[in-house]
Parts: C-alpha cells; structure tokens; sequence
C-alpha cells in the first residue's frame, strides 16, 4: 500500500509539476512539499485536500488519499437516482430534455450513458440489439463495427480526436475500465512523438450518412464545477449540435410514420 507521500508524488509527477511549482501554487514550502513526500512530515487532512486541489486529483483519488493517511473520506458517492442528489439529477434531466429537438446524453467516467433525450432514438435504430443492452456505453456504441461506426463518414478524423480527448482524461484520472475501452476500439496508448491534440477539436464535425443522407453534428461537453460527490464528479452531458440547415431538418422534420423525430 502506497503512502500519502508517494500518492502526492505520483500525481505531481502526472501533472508535470516540480516541488517548487507545487509549493507556490498552495502556498506552503517547497521544504515542506518534499518533506510530506518523503514521509518525514504527515500533512493534516486539509494540508492533503489543499495539495490534492492545486494537483487537480479527482474526488474518488482524494478520499484515496486521505485514507492513506489515516483519515476517513471527506466526499461521498451518492446515487445520481437518489434522494440525496434528485435536485441534481431533475436539474440534470431539464437540461437534456431542453435540448431537444437535437442529441444530448449525461455519460459517467467510463462513457456509460445514464441519460438520453428521444432525439438519440433514430441513431440507436442502426445499433445492433447487443450493444443497447445497459448499461449502453457512447464508445462501443460509436465505434464498434455494429454499432455507428459504418454510418460515420469521417471516423478516422473522430476517432484521431477521441483518442486525445480520452488519453487526457485517462492522464487526469485512471480508470482501468477506461483504458480497456480506450485500447479495444482507439489502439495503443499514444507513441512517442504522436500528436496529441487537434486545431478543430473544439468544433469536430460528426458526419453521419444513413441511406444516402449527410447529417452533420458538433458537440459540447457541459460538467460540474465545484462538485462535492464523486458521482457529480464523474458525469458529464454531451450535447450535439447541426452545422447547417439540412442536418437540423433531418430532426424536425416529419419521419415516415408521420411524427417529428424527437
């Protein structure tokens, strides 16, 4: 079992942060820094808490530290679903709902998604039967061969970009389930000298084509905060956006059966 010392030190080496650097940003002595990563000095719970902060180490991984040393957990991991966080979960739902006639979803940390508005329907259609069996995740669903993957024209170029966008989350908080996702459908972890961002990731086009008709989305990624439970912590909403006047219409306009789409 790995010390607090060495915990804080394994994330500051993940942050690329010297001591120096360390020190300044929470206000103590780098002497000190390096004397609570040695072992020579036990930090206080808010000592840990304040370092954990300027280290940006998620909640799940600062209550890891605390117990490492001796302290109980200070956030807790409540039910999205339960009576503890139900403002936080309706609040959650209105913004989904709200976003309707266009794609929005609330995914966890492993891209599970937990919540979806009726405007995701028509994509599902072309999923095979396995892959909808919860809990659905958004990775498998977009890139495996029976999922979206054939009906995305450009999923070389989202791929490139999921691929930098899921190595930084995996950086910021490791999660085995993550990776596994990661190198099942994105590949290897990123060589050396691979580039690691994109000048158009802020606003990648999703290009879908289902029978012979282009639709066109950008997406946005909304998450909490200030969080102060791990749950709230983990989760995000990815909201997905038309880039041009055909590609909204394919959601507001009538489908066969005489109905809008969402």
């Amino acid at each position: 079992m790995h010390t607090v010392g060495e915990l804080l030190r394994e994330w500051r080496h993940r942050r690329r942060l010297s001591q120096l650097d360390l020190a300044i940003a929470a206000n103590v002595s780098s002497r000190h820094v390096s004397l609570v990563e040695t072992g020579k000095s036990q930090p206080s719970a808010d000592m840990i808490i304040r370092l954990a902060e300027h280290l940006d180490v998620p909640l799940r991984e600062r209550n890891r530290l605390l117990l490492a040393a001796g302290f109980a957990p200070r956030y807790a991991e409540r039910p999205l679903t339960g009576e503890r966080l139900s403002a936080a979960w309706e609040a959650i739902g209105r913004v989904v709902r709200a976003h309707e006639p266009y794609p929005a979803l609330v995914v966890d940390r492993g891209w599970n998604i937990l919540l979806a508005n009726r405007a995701l329907d028509p994509f599902l259609a072309y999923a095979a039967p396995d892959l909808l069996q919860p809990p659905v995740n958004m990775l498998r669903l977009g890139f495996d061969d029976r999922g979206l993957a054939p009906y995305l024209v450009n999923l070389a170029e989202v791929r490139s970009v999921l691929r930098a966008r899921l190595a930084r989350q995996l950086a910021r908080a490791p999660s085995p389930e993550l990776l596994a996702l990661f190198e099942e459908y994105l590949g290897s972890p990123f060589s050396e000298g691979e580039e690691r961002t994109s000048t158009a990731e802020i606003a990648i086009p999703m290009i879908f084509r289902f029978g012979g008709r282009e639709i066109r989305l950008f997406s946005t990624t909304t998450s909490f905060g200030t969080p102060l439970d791990i749950t709230l912590d983990e989760v995000s909403i990815e909201s997905y956006y038309p880039m041009d006047d055909d590609s909204a219409a394919y959601f507001t306009q009538p489908d066969t059966a005489g109905r809008t789409r969402a």
